[in-house]
């Protein structure tokens, strides 16, 4: 009986663990370009477009296509349309899709 505890509660710790490694929050805080290296630089290679180069995230080309402000990419991210990935909130959360966006904004102008 003793040996079972033991060997669940090493489990549970190794679990933990692994999962906490897993974890892109450095105190709580999303490394904003980490993920969108992660999650958009393939096809937005240094904020260009590799499906459509009229789409790039330059702040000219994102205006043109109505995309302004955060929202307006979180919105894009959620329902891109053809040619790009659909991130829904299982695949980028919330905090992250927003994380990203406001990078977007700031670097790409």
């Amino acid at each position: 009986m003793n040996r079972v505890l033991v060997g669940t509660v090493t489990m549970l710790a190794i679990g933990l663990l692994a999962s906490a490694g897993l974890c892109d929050f450095k105190g709580g805080k999303i490394n904003a370009k980490k993920e969108f290296e992660e999650h958009c630089a393939v096809c937005h290679p240094n904020g260009g477009n590799t499906i459509n180069a009229k789409k790039t995230l330059s702040k000219k080309d994102r205006e043109a296509n109505g995309v302004k402000n955060t929202k307006d990419i979180i919105a894009k991210m959620r329902n891109p349309g053809m040619g790009m990935t659909k991130f829904d909130e299982k695949a980028i959360s919330n905090k992250e899709a927003k994380a990203i966006a406001d990078y977007i904004l700031k670097t790409f102008k």
